[in-house]
């Protein structure tokens, strides 16, 4: 079931009680052929059923998680309005909350100083951090791993930073030894650290590269996008918990309150532990600021108009769940925690499955065991689409096969990459699912 009825009473409440505000406004009709709106709706909803069931735990694949009830009803209170974030004048009080949700997250990091703002997704917030970047390390190059999103390299092309991507160790990591290499070599202004790679899920070993910050004088851009919450939780093994500890380290971060922070799309923040960045974004705007003399988002924002209900389902869903060590927040990124370790355990106990690596988050990768790399990955995309008959949705991923050549010595490795099997548990429901989802897999390969 989608939507408990109650939320909806909720929602026509709220709607009450937003109006009671505006009393004092003269009366005005909008006129609206609500038969049409209706049958428009009810064509919407057919056309939505043309997906695959992303709410349920059945979906197992990317990275796609439904917003908590509180995000989507406060999202849908505040477009009533429609507020605008990008001025005070456009959403007054969706600014402020804005202006708290943002610090919400910079106290999680460890700061408590710091400049920052919601964007509409990650790759926005990336650009904004590397675009920082380089105004503070004079055009240097920017260095990501080989397994770090690609909207890295992209970003670089944009803003004309010349880039170099650093090898990989075999457990989806940036290797740090490559990357000193490279410093020798280069001349690098900002390694970007992932936390939470994409693929894997693999953690960047932030507590070695600070070591090489130490004596080469970079920055480090935590992209967290996927993996920042996972801050909150004590249950990861030693060297990822090591990494979380050292998180408030970094000059700048990403993290994408879309992604594990319970919100529709698109709701990403970008972070700066040096509020003196925000001179940067300096401008002189004659039409857009009138009545508040107070900082307005718009003055530390690439972005122009940005959506103020994005804002309030964050801040919403915050007071709801706030972000502490105990919460209910965080023990569901548990749940979905041990969902991963479970699924690996049990891939690893049957001879038939190649597993990569311990996941460190929540997502795991593994293929179907054969004789050579390239069978493997014909029975991995076999294996993909008999899960899907049977209604359980995995992802793909071509991935080196470097990740698996050491457990599996056997293999006759006839290509360079080999496609895995991927699966994202991030709904707490998961873990409750697992064995339901472990038994239709194991039917389909028997």
């Amino acid at each position: 079931m989608f939507v408990d009825q109650r939320l909806l009473e909720y929602l026509g409440s709220a709607i009450e009680n937003l109006k009671n505000g505006f009393v004092d406004l003269p009366n005005f009709d909008s006129e609206f052929n609500l038969e049409r709106i209706e049958e428009v709706l009810k064509e919407v909803s057919v056309r939505l059923q043309n997906n695959y069931p992303y709410h349920h735990p059945v979906y197992a694949g990317q990275m796609m998680k439904p917003p908590h009830p509180v995000a989507w009803l406060a999202y849908s209170l505040a477009m009533l309005i429609n507020p605008n974030n990008h001025a005070i004048d456009g959403g007054r009080a969706s600014s402020e909350m804005e202006k708290e949700a943002v610090a919400a997250i910079a106290k999680m990091i460890g700061w408590e100083d710091h400049i920052g703002h919601l964007t509409g997704g990650g790759t926005v917030a990336n650009l904004e951090a590397l675009w920082i970047a380089n105004n503070l390390s004079n055009e240097k190059r920017v260095a990501a791993s080989m397994q770090a999103h690609y909207t890295h390299e992209r970003i670089c092309g944009v803003l004309n930073i010349p880039f170099v991507s650093v090898p990989c160790d075999e457990k989806s990591r940036l290797d740090v030894e490559s990357l000193k290499s490279l410093l020798d070599k280069l001349d690098i202004g900002t390694v970007v650290v992932t936390i939470g790679t994409t693929a894997t899920g693999s953690i960047d070993p932030l507590k070695e590269i600070l070591k090489l910050q130490s004596k080469y004088k970079f920055r480090i851009h935590a992209d967290a996008a996927y993996g920042g919450y996972f801050k909150l939780i004590d249950k990861l093994d030693g060297v990822t918990r090591e990494t979380y500890e050292m998180l408030h380290e970094v000059d700048s971060i990403v993290i994408d309150p879309h992604k594990h922070g319970l919100q529709p799309y698109g709701c990403g923040c970008v972070l700066f532990k040096d509020p003196t960045v925000g001179r940067f974004y300096h401008h002189n705007s004659p039409y857009t600021y009138f009545t508040s003399e107070d900082l307005h988002l718009g003055e530390i924002s690439l972005e122009c108009s940005r959506a103020g209900a994005s804002a309030v389902a964050l801040w919403a869903t915050q007071r709801l769940l706030p972000y502490t060590k105990e919460g209910e927040f965080a023990r569901s990124l548990t749940k979905s925690r041990e969902a991963a370790i479970n699924l690996f355990e049990k891939l690893s106990s049957d001879p038939r499955f190649l597993v990569a690596f311990r996941p460190e988050l929540d997502i795991v990768v593994w293929s179907i065991k054969a004789e050579r790399a390239s069978e493997c990955s014909e029975l991995a995309s076999i294996f993909f689409d008999e899960c899907a008959k049977r209604d359980i949705h995995l992802a793909k991923a071509n991935l080196p096969v470097t990740f698996f050549k050491y457990n599996y010595p056997e293999i006759r490795w006839d290509r360079q990459q080999i496609t895995c099997l991927r699966s994202c548990l991030m709904k707490p429901e998961h873990l409750e699912w697992l064995n339901n989802i472990w038994e239709i897999m194991k039917d389909v390969l028997d």
